[in-house]
């Protein structure tokens, strides 16, 4: 049950959506000041405050927060999505622990949930439910979901979505939005039709260049007149022979909260750009101007932290940064000095691949070469292990830094700030005591 905090702002979303979303983004964690403490402190107090001596204490990043100190709790809970954390529960908005992501394929009971509306949970009817095609084409469909499973040829793959504010925590100053930390990331295995075939069936007019995608879910308002998203992609990346229409989610129909009975997956593009519950596909002759296009974007250029950024100088953002994740150990392992540790992730670069993973033991100074493994298919994970030696006792931290096909590295720290905290890839890291 939501507390009575919760519950006043539930009232306020029906009278006030703007008003109440800004309450919850200035609501802060209060634990202590951290950058007040960090200014003051020293070897001495900091290690009194983690409870062991930091051997490479030395390397640490002048303002470093270390992980220990870093972490906070959440209470709320979602049913089917328990001991995930609620970000927000209205509408619903939850992400997994990096630990809870440690299968090859991410379960639907830890796969984050990012919607923008209110689904309509209990109210689909699959049998009744028709998709139409429309717009810059010949032949407009209108096509049930038996009927897109006869006529189109079925592919399976696994395919990695990740919302474009996953990261946002990590901003100063904080942006508006959900405060995603690490876990607003999946990958799942998806089975539907390529909207590629979809399209060429419709027949596709030269004058075709972008998609709007719309959904079923209610407003957050509960105005059914009002639309709560409808984002879009270039005609190229619907043609993608990875962009699917899908009604499965590892072997299983969609889950209500992931989409039920047919979702977009447009993967290594932000998660906005996957919509569920889709009810109709409008082919544009220009980029799409459906709710929201004008929000998931960054400036054409570095900007000073805490700017206002005119919507001309925004550039709508397509394929997710490189990053990478350690799923095993959990952060706040304890081990032996003589034992080895071994521990593994997931490494991910949008419409790119990975070529290599390094991690350190060090805060940076030097960088050990992680096994890394393949993709099952185009725009899946890659999983990757490394085994790792402590020289003393004491607080480590292993990082882990991902380096696209392109050569592009994840950076140690937060990016480059933007208005709405999007694409953050900095590293990973977990904490480790060696005693």
């Amino acid at each position: 049950m939501a507390g009575k905090k919760e519950r006043g702002l539930w009232e306020l979303y029906s009278k006030d959506p703007e008003k109440a979303d800004a309450e919850i983004w200035e609501r802060k964690p209060t634990s202590f000041s951290r950058r007040g403490f960090l200014k003051k402190t020293g070897l001495a107090s900091m290690s009194l405050a983690i409870g062991s001596q930091i051997p490479f204490f030395r390397y640490m990043p002048d303002g470093f927060i270390p992980l220990a100190l870093a972490e906070t709790k959440n209470k709320l809970i979602i049913k089917g999505k328990e001991g995930l954390i609620v970000l927000n529960d209205r509408p619903i908005n939850i992400e997994p622990y990096a630990h809870l992501l440690d299968d090859e394929f991410t379960p639907k009971e830890k796969h984050f949930v990012r919607n923008n509306g209110l689904p309509q949970n209990g109210r689909i009817e699959a049998d009744k439910w028709k998709l139409t095609v429309e717009g810059e084409v010949r032949k407009p469909l209108q096509l049930s979901l038996e009927a897109l499973k006869s006529r189109f040829r079925h592919h399976t793959y696994a395919l990695q979505i990740e919302c474009g504010g996953n990261g946002r925590a990590g901003y100063n100053p904080p942006a508006k939005g959900n405060q995603w930390k690490f876990g607003a990331i999946g990958c799942s295995k998806y089975k539907g039709v390529r909207l590629a075939d979809v399209l060429k069936a419709a027949e596709l007019k030269s004058s075709a260049i972008y998609t709007g995608y719309y959904g079923s879910d209610l407003h957050i308002s509960g105005d059914s007149k009002k639309v709560s998203i409808s984002r879009g992609t270039p005609i190229s990346k619907a043609l993608d022979d990875h962009t699917l229409i899908v009604w499965e989610m590892n072997g299983e129909p969609l889950p209500a909260l992931h989409g039920f009975p047919l979702r977009i997956i447009s993967p290594g593009w932000p998660g906005s750009a996957s919509p569920k519950w889709l009810k109709k596909i409008l082919i544009r002759d220009r980029i799409h101007d459906g709710m929201k296009m004008d929000r998931y974007r960054i400036p054409k250029y570095p900007v000073k932290p805490g700017a206002s950024v005119p919507l001309k100088d925004m550039a709508i953002i397509e394929s997710m940064p490189v990053k990478s994740l350690i799923t095993n150990p959990q952060t706040g392992i304890e081990i032996k000095q003589k034992n080895k540790l071994k521990i593994r992730g997931h490494a991910w670069a949008g419409d790119r691949s990975v070529r290599e993973l390094h991690v350190s033991i060090d805060f940076g100074q030097t960088w050990e070469k992680a096994n890394l493994r393949k993709p099952v298919n185009p725009y899946a994970w890659q999983n990757w292990s490394a085994t790792l030696q402590f020289p003393t006792q004491g607080y480590y931290e292993v990082w882990a830094r991902a380096t696209d096909s392109a050569g592009v590295m994840q950076p140690m720290v937060v990016p480059g700030w933007n208005p709405s905290g999007y694409l953050n890839n900095a590293m990973h890291r977990i904490a480790v005591n060696v005693s």
